[in-house]
């Protein structure tokens, strides 16, 4: 499944700057997660992490790689346990 979404997202991440250092998806807390971890040259604040969500979310609303419900956690590579890079 990660390898699935990586393909799907990966070049609108790089050509927006960034690398998708980390795809995850599994169970956290029991609830589905998909987790993103980017990462770019300098620091991620929360702003760069807000621009790939909205980068990813229509990508992933049209292609539908996921039947269930899950959470969408884009975060930076420094605070991969955080949600949303926080």
């Amino acid at each position: 499944m990660e390898e699935k979404i990586r393909d799907l997202l990966e070049k609108s991440i790089t050509d927006a700057g960034y690398v998708l250092d980390e795809v995850f998806y599994g169970k956290e807390d029991n609830v589905n997660t998909l987790r993103l971890v980017i990462d770019k040259k300098g620091y991620i604040n929360v702003g760069d992490c807000v621009k790939v969500n909205e980068i990813v979310n229509p990508i992933l609303d049209e292609a539908d790689p996921i039947s269930e419900s899950y959470v969408l956690d884009v975060c930076s590579k420094e605070k991969g346990s955080d949600e949303d890079g926080q």
